[in-house]
């Protein structure tokens, strides 16, 4: 017998790496200084750029988003929501990315499926000045049903400490700016492909006329970053806190920045939920708190100002292409969040 008789095919292996040396390549950095394939990735810290470096970091995945991307076949959108979740994570403690890792691992290696994978997450990173610098491709035949993979990504980036966003600031009076997401980014998946595919019994391809998109193209929607409309409010400092809303909707999210002594008080009126969640709410009687628990309702970043830098920071959001909504405001509490 031989390994690829065994299920691992050392030569799709080596194919596709060579496809994701050229998309790679264009994502470098001057900071860069090793190729894709080498042991390790090398990056030159850019000490120059700051004063009292903190170096911050994250880990994440796509999550069953994936599957919808197996049933459609569309498979360049998800490594660009993986990098975008990733960056926008770091963004929340006022850090800019350096460079992505990825991993990638699948029961048999399709090396067209894997460059369509490694293009998103190179568009992604070239939209947010962040190097691709290396990753693993991991072939485990029996372990992932055929034609499945999944996606982890892991991110490096640097903020001088003086411009450190933490939340300690946050007080009774700030406000709450939020901006839209673009869908439901990366979370709920479980629960939206229940009620898409179990409940209402539609398929990829089909037309829902509520949201005026086919299955594939509104749960596909990519999970956007949010690195380029914050940046010139980071260096005015005019943010106290970042909520980057992913699992556990806003509820969950939000709490992760207050002080002890405050409370996060949301007014659900102040902007329009987008026809998806009326969508899927009316079509899986699924409770209010639950959607609110569940998913990001049109809201994919929080950001906390105070009162005094509402209207410059609204107009600088608003310069940038946003829409910015004040959804509500910091009060006394015990770091609830109330909606």
């Amino acid at each position: 017998m031989d390994y690829r008789q065994s299920g691992v095919d050392i030569e799709a292996g080596d194919a596709a790496v060579e496809r994701i040396k050229k998309i790679a390549r264009a994502t470098f950095t001057p900071g860069v200084l090793s190729e894709i394939g080498a042991f390790g990735g090398m990056f030159r810290f850019p000490a120059k750029q700051f004063s009292d470096p903190i170096l911050i970091s994250s880990a994440d995945g796509v999550g069953t988003k994936l599957k919808v991307a197996f049933m459609s076949g569309i498979h360049d959108t998800v490594g660009s929501d993986l990098v975008n979740h990733c960056v926008n994570d770091i963004l929340v403690h006022g850090a800019e990315p350096l460079f992505f890792l990825d991993y990638l691992a699948t029961g048999r290696l399709d090396p067209e499926v894997a460059a369509l994978i490694v293009t998103g997450m190179g568009r992604a990173c070239e939209a947010n000045g962040c190097a691709l610098i290396g990753g693993e491709t991991a072939e485990m035949p029996g372990f992932y049903q055929d034609g499945e993979y999944d996606l982890a990504g892991f991110i490096v980036g640097a903020v001088d400490k003086p411009n450190l966003i933490d939340g300690r600031d946050i007080a009774p009076g700030d406000r709450l700016i939020g901006l839209p997401s673009t869908g439901l980014h990366t979370n709920g998946y479980s629960l939206a492909r229940r009620i898409v595919f179990d409940v209402l019994g539609l398929e990829v391809d089909s037309f829902i006329p509520e949201v005026g998109d086919t299955v594939a193209g509104v749960l596909l929607r990519t999970h956007r970053s949010y690195l380029a409309c914050m940046r010139p409010l980071l260096e005015r400092r005019l943010v106290k806190g970042m909520a980057h809303i992913t699992g556990g909707g806003i509820p969950g999210n939000l709490s992760r920045i207050l002080p002890g002594a405050t409370d996060a008080r949301v007014h659900r009126g102040t902007w329009t939920i987008p026809p998806l969640f009326s969508f899927l709410q009316k079509s899986g009687q699924v409770s209010d708190d639950e959607m609110f628990r569940a998913f990001n309702m049109g809201i994919g970043m929080i950001v906390v100002a105070g009162s005094a830098h509402m209207d410059v920071a609204l107009g600088m959001l608003r310069d940038a292409g946003e829409e910015p909504k004040v959804i509500g405001e910091i009060v006394a509490g015990e770091k609830r969040v109330l909606l």
